[in-house]
C-alpha cells in the first residue's frame, strides 16, 4: 500500500488546503465552539472538505480504498475502525487557537497510519511557508532539505520545546529535572510545529505532559520517525513504549519527543 502512494500528491493536497485556509485567514472570520468548547472556524471546515475530497480522488485514481479519520469527522465507532490496517489521520487546521490569534503557527496535518504507527506524514504551515514531509523508506524533509538540519553538538544551549498555550505544572517539573551541562533554553511555538522542531534539529526535546488527540500528532510523528528520532509515552516519570494510534480512546497519553535512544 505505501509503495502505491506518491508523497508529492499529499504535499500538493496540503498546499491546496493551505491556500483555502489562507483565503479565510486574511479576512474576518467566524469562530464557533464545539461541544467540548474547543474553537472551530470556517477554515477548519473548508480544509477538511478539500482534504477529504482530494484523498478520495487519489484513491479512485490509484484503485484503492483507505479509510479517513479526521478531527472534523471523528465520530467513527471503535468497532468500525479497530481492524483498519491502513488509514488516513487528518487535522485540517492544527493550532486553531494560533489561527484565531493570527500568529501564523498553525498547520495542515495529513498522516498515513499502518497498524498503529505513522508511516507517512505531511505538515504544512501555510502562513509561514514551511512544508515538512516524510515517508517510511524515503526519509524526512523540510522544504526539500533532508532532516535533521542541525545536530545537538552544533548548539550551545539545550533547547526544550514547550507549548505556547498549554504549559502544564508537570511539564515545568520535567524541564527543571533535565540534567545537562548546557544552559537550558525554552522554545515556544504552536501546533505540531513543536514536534517538527525536534525533527529538524532545532531543539533537543519536547515533553508533552498535557492532553492532545491522535490527529494533533500523527503527521509530525511520521516526520520525527523518518528523521531518526522517537516519540514515546511518558508514564509515572519514565519514558516507555512508542506512541501508537487508533486506540479506543483517541486521547494521547503524555509523551516525549527526542533523539535519545
Amino acid at each position: 500500500m505505501l509503495d502505491n502512494i506518491n508523497i508529492e500528491d499529499i504535499v500538493a493536497l496540503a498546499k491546496k488546503a493551505g491556500d483555502a485556509i489562507m483565503d479565510i485567514y486574511q479576512k474576518d472570520f467566524e469562530v464557533e465552539f464545539k461541544a467540548d468548547q474547543s474553537p472551530l472556524t470556517e477554515a477548519d471546515t473548508a480544509a477538511h472538505k478539500i482534504i477529504e475530497q482530494g484523498l478520495k480522488e487519489l484513491d479512485q485514481k490509484n484503485n484503492r480504498l483507505i479509510p479517513l479519520m479526521s478531527e472534523e469527522g471523528k465520530n467513527i465507532p471503535y468497532q468500525n475502525r479497530k481492524d483498519w490496517d491502513y488509514f488516513w489521520m487528518v487535522d485540517p487546521v492544527d493550532g486553531t487557537k494560533e489561527f484565531i490569534k493570527k500568529n501564523g503557527e498553525f498547520t495542515v496535518n495529513i498522516a498515513l497510519i499502518n497498524q498503529g504507527m505513522p508511516v507517512l506524514g505531511v505538515v504544512y504551515a501555510p502562513a509561514l511557508g514551511q512544508m515538512y514531509w516524510a515517508k517510511q523508506g524515503e526519509g524526512a524533509f523540510k522544504d526539500g532539505q533532508a532532516l535533521p538540519l542541525k545536530r545537538a553538538e552544533q548548539r550551545d544551549s539545550y533547547k526544550v520545546v514547550a507549548s505556547r498555550s498549554h504549559l502544564s505544572d508537570e511539564t515545568k517539573i520535567f524541564i527543571d529535572e533535565i540534567k545537562t551541562e548546557k544552559v537550558k533554553e525554552l522554545v515556544s511555538i504552536g501546533s505540531s510545529l513543536k514536534l517538527c522542531l525536534v525533527a529538524e534539529g532545532e531543539a533537543d526535546i519536547y515533553p508533552r505532559l498535557g492532553p492532545t488527540m491522535e490527529w494533533d500528532t500523527a503527521a509530525a510523528h511520521a516526520v520525527v520517525l523518518c528523521a531518526g528520532m522517537k516519540v514515546c509515552e511518558f508514564n509515572k516519570g519514565e519514558i516507555s513504549k512508542p506512541l501508537v494510534y487508533n486506540k479506543q480512546n483517541l486521547l494521547n497519553p503524555f509523551f516525549i519527543v527526542s533523539s535519545i535512544s
